[in-house]
């Protein structure tokens, strides 16, 4: 059997060798030859007959032939790679193009909800993540389109189904049969000379006894636990003697920070709380209304034991002792003096997140929650106060993804999950309320961006369906952001809290930004013009709502 020294081929042994034109040693001439014609061509036949581009070659090396076939088998070889991934990439971009990354896909809309459910079980099994795979997109192979037009097409479809309907609140007896163990713990009266919401609780434990063994914020989070190991010292200085008895100073917050995330509430917890008469929970961001009560504590993880009302009360022993100090003081005994602290909450997803309810709750036949997280809020404290931090629902959302988003961030896969999102919800819509998309559960784990929390107005009347509107106050980022010391006075104000020293003032008011944008997210730049063309027609219509019910135009977030 004969080798081809020159080309490398193998040669079939009746191949008289007549047809390789490379293999005419070094007198061959490119620009002579009548196949090569010029050209560096490789023409290869096989028994007189042209091979195809994709036929399979049998390439074997010689070790008795000379360096320069050796040399030509690696060249053999790298040609080989570079066709076969030629024919890779080819075949990667038919598939993309005709709509096989059905995760991508735009029109028209291949994803079809069943009937929400409500099985408990699915608890046990599946994180909220996995919930995902209960609505997959369906498997059609449509074509991926980025341009305006077609976008707005799916934002005309939702613009279409939106209907702000009133919801029906539910009446106390029904709560406390949700909740029974909620309402045996927090009572339905306070201390009169305590501004804020605080009563007395008979501790029966002993000297020896932990009061804070079983806090599920101590057992899950290592960097709380020092928090613990300090009111364990603390916690028996503090307890009230009475006939033998013993009682702990319980409190609930007097106001709530309640959202919206990537708004600056991070920024106004820092600055408020340096206020002499404010206090804050243990921890800036409980997430006990929306997540922990229901044993959520990351929704990538699915659920846990549910924390009691009891390990949401402990983050406020701290704040409580130094109240009980006031309340126990010689000045207040002898003048009735009023206790003036108050404690605030900051967990920016009690305005919106009220994604557990489909697995505790039973589903309402239009698969909208039958209770909400103000419902309960407002069943133990009426008289609560609410802050709300608002900013241009665009640029949140653009935020929002920078800061959660863990890889191959850029403004080109931002714009693809917003399109993507966007679609998701169109699907929904068709079918369901908006609020019960809104608030649906499995969608919002589906969606890679949440296009949800920008909806304020959605959140903001089912708020108002439970508490009066001088009891919230509604603050737009960009105003907070451009002055400050206006701001923090309509706070100060809201809160009836006491005047300031100007060096107090100060501190408050001139302290640098709390939560900025990091420098490598700074990098990527800003979104695609198309992009927030999209998002601005889609947040157009809530933001239009919104300005009406705050009858304030600003909230319109219009372009300059």
């Amino acid at each position: 059997m004969r080798h081809c020294i020159n080309c490398c081929i193998h040669l079939l042994p009746n191949d008289l060798h007549r047809q390789c034109f490379r293999c005419r040693g070094h007198n061959h001439n490119n620009q002579k030859c009548p196949v090569c014609k010029g050209e560096n061509r490789i023409p290869l036949y096989t028994d007189s007959k042209q091979m195809k581009l994709l036929a399979v070659l049998e390439v074997r090396t010689d070790h008795s032939e000379s360096w320069n076939g050796f040399f030509c088998l690696k060249k053999g070889k790298i040609c080989s790679l570079i066709f076969g991934l030629i024919i890779m990439t080819l075949v990667m971009a038919s598939y993309v193009l005709t709509g096989a990354k059905h995760g991508l896909l735009l029109i028209p809309s291949p994803f079809h909800y069943g009937a929400f459910t409500s099985n408990p079980s699915l608890m046990d099994n599946e994180s909220l993540s996995d919930m995902k795979d209960h609505y997959q997109p369906s498997k059609i192979n449509i074509s991926y389109v980025k341009d305006y037009p077609s976008v707005k097409l799916i934002i005309d479809t939702i613009t279409s189904k939106i209907e702000f309907i009133t919801r029906q609140r539910p009446g106390l007896e029904e709560l406390r049969k949700q909740e029974p163990h909620m309402f045996s713990v927090i009572p339905n009266k306070f201390l009169p000379n305590s501004k804020n919401p605080c009563w007395y609780e008979e501790y029966r434990g002993n000297t020896t006894t932990d009061p804070y063994t079983t806090n599920s914020y101590a057992l899950y989070s290592k960097r709380f636990r020092t928090i613990f190991d300090y009111l364990r010292k603390v916690f028996w200085n503090h307890l009230y003697h009475y006939k033998d008895k013993h009682y702990r100073l319980r409190c609930l917050p007097h106001f709530y920070i309640i959202g919206q995330p990537k708004c600056g509430t991070t920024d106004l917890y820092d600055r408020l709380r340096l206020h002499p008469d404010v206090r804050f929970s243990a921890i800036k961001e409980p997430h006990w209304w929306t997540r922990k009560r229901f044993g959520i504590i990351r929704l990538r993880d699915g659920f846990h034991d549910r924390y009691p009302v009891e390990d949401y009360l402990d983050l406020f022993d701290l704040a409580a002792h130094q109240i009980q100090g006031v309340l126990q003081s010689e000045a207040a005994k002898e003048h009735s003096k009023m206790n003036n602290i108050i404690i605030g909450e900051a967990s920016a997803s009690t305005m919106w997140d009220n994604n557990a309810w489909i697995f505790f709750y039973d589903n309402s036949s239009e698969g909208e929650p039958p209770f909400l997280i103000q419902d309960f809020i407002h069943a133990f404290q009426p008289n609560a106060k609410l802050i709300i931090m608002l900013r241009d629902p665009v640029e949140r959302l653009y935020s929002d993804y920078l800061y959660f988003a863990s890889a191959n961030k850029s403004a080109e896969d931002f714009h693809e999950k917003v399109a993507e999102s966007l679609q998701l919800f169109e699907n929904c819509m068709l079918d369901y309320s908006l609020r019960a998309c809104v608030y649906n559960n499995t969608l919002n784990n589906a969606m890679p961006v949440r296009l949800q929390v920008g909806l304020y107005v959605v959140y903001l009347l089912d708020w108002l369906t439970v508490f009066d509107k001088d009891q919230i106050l509604v603050l737009r980022l960009e105003d907070h952001a451009s002055n400050v010391k206006y701001t923090m006075h309509m706070v100060f104000q809201f809160l009836d809290l006491g005047p300031l020293s100007e060096k107090q003032e100060a501190l408050i008011t001139k302290s640098p930004a709390s939560n900025t944008r990091r420098p490598e997210d700074r990098s990527l730049g800003p979104m695609l013009p198309t992009t927030k063309a999209i998002l601005r027609d889609f947040y157009r219509p809530f933001n239009t709502k919104l300005a009406q019910v705050l009858l304030d135009d600003a909230f319109l977030w219009k372009r300059t």
